[in-house]
């Protein structure tokens, strides 16, 4: 875990005292904020002025027995102290940037991992509980693309494809691009909900992730924190992915508050017999970007950003890096700040490393690779699309997955 503050101050205690006596009520607290302008004022106002403002009458009662408030902090300064979680709050320098754009951002944030990940361009990839066995690739695939091309992936850590996405962001053979996750919670920070998630929780942690919530420790899952989560997933990120979804979806919430705050939704298709990628048709029927690679969503963030980056293919789609580790010079990290992207020393600049020597396709393998793409085809469709005789195919293929090129995931050939 990165370093914590390791005493709260008075500011801070008073903010922390709120959130818990609102019982992380965003409207409750930012109401008190706006009326007396200072957290410490509110926090030692007397009941009779927390009513006239409305405030809710279970608030009121917590606001009544103060030192149930104190022992609570005091119980969140020991877990910041011992290091079982951090806090930033939304004044400190460390506090995401991102989110104080958001039309409700939280006053603070429980972690734990590297909190760095907060600061680091970030995409997106959301879906179904319960996707489809060829979803659960795509979203590992593109997770994996796109870390290993320098963004964060951002996900709410529920089953089905938020895991796909977490799990691809981890796999990541060089060190140097490993755990490049962030998963936020629905939850309090302490909670393991599923209780399976356990696992992905120390997995992600482990390998230099990180996970947050605005929630209070302990807080259990309830059908009205979801959405909460959702939008910090939407707000922290550039953009976001939909890989398959139904049309009731919780990621529907995510795509929609991603387009409420100016940012850009992709989905991908699928057979529109797929009742579990409904969500997706419509998403796209309302305006969402079609996509079916990675390279795209990087094209178009990128141009959003405003600096260059080296594509996965060329122009003509005959080019491949001779090293997959290229991705990572092609579309680097970027730190967020203030709502926009400003270089690191892993951002392009005019002394950018020049990428690897690339490898040009031989005339004779142009027709058999560009027929391919990246969901895959197989021989017997390869062989209707491309007028070559069986045992001339093979042969082709075999020389673009020797060049390392394409590859053979089930029987389907695809590029790489």
């Amino acid at each position: 875990m990165t370093a914590v503050t390791s005493t709260l101050s008075d500011n801070q205690r008073a903010v922390l005292a709120l959130w818990y006596e609102v019982n992380a009520s965003l409207s409750a607290y930012h109401k008190l904020i706006v009326s007396f302008d200072d957290a410490q004022l509110a926090w030692r106002a007397g009941v009779e002025a927390w009513r006239q403002l409305g405030i809710h009458h279970t608030h009121l009662k917590r606001h009544e027995q103060p030192e149930q408030t104190v022992a609570n902090i005091d119980k969140i300064q020991q877990a910041v102290t011992e290091g079982r979680y951090g806090l930033l709050f939304a004044d400190d320098s460390d506090y995401p940037a991102p989110l104080l754009e958001i039309y409700d951002p939280p006053p603070l944030l429980f972690y734990r991992g590297n909190s760095a990940r907060l600061h680091q361009a970030q995409i997106a990839i959301v879906g179904s509980r319960k996707p489809t066995a060829h979803a659960q690739k795509i979203t590992f695939d593109m997770a994996q693309y796109l870390a290993q091309a320098g963004y964060i992936i951002t996900s709410g850590l529920a089953m089905g494809v938020d895991k796909r996405a977490h799990l691809g962001a981890l796999a990541q053979a060089d060190a140097d691009y490993q755990g490049r996750t962030v998963g936020v919670m629905g939850t309090g920070i302490d909670v393991n909900y599923p209780n399976h998630r356990d696992q992905l929780f120390s997995q992600i942690i482990d390998q230099g992730g990180c996970i947050i919530s605005e929630l209070l420790p302990h807080t259990q899952p309830h059908k009205h924190t979801f959405p909460r989560r959702n939008r910090l997933v939407a707000g922290l990120s550039l953009a976001t992915i939909v890989t398959e979804a139904t049309i009731q979806s919780g990621s529907l919430i995510t795509a929609r508050l991603t387009s409420e705050q100016g940012k850009q939704v992709f989905a991908i298709p699928s057979h529109i017999d797929n009742s579990n990628a409904e969500g997706c048709h419509h998403l796209i029927r309302e305006g969402a970007t079609l996509i079916y690679h990675p390279q795209q969503v990087l094209d178009d963030v990128s141009s959003q950003l405003g600096y260059e980056h080296y594509t996965h293919t060329s122009s003509s789609h005959t080019e491949i890096s001779s090293n997959p580790s290229d991705l990572s010079q092609r579309s680097h990290p970027l730190e967020v700040a203030s709502g926009s992207a400003v270089e690191t020393d892993e951002s392009p600049s005019s002394n950018v490393k020049t990428p690897r020597r690339a490898i040009a396709v031989p005339e004779h393998l142009k027709s058999v690779y560009n027929q391919l793409d990246w969901h895959g085809q197989d021989l017997d469709a390869l062989l209707v699309a491309i007028e070559l005789a069986p045992p001339q195919l093979i042969g082709q293929l075999m020389e673009l997955e020797l060049m390392g090129v394409i590859s053979v995931q089930g029987g389907r050939y695809l590029r790489v």
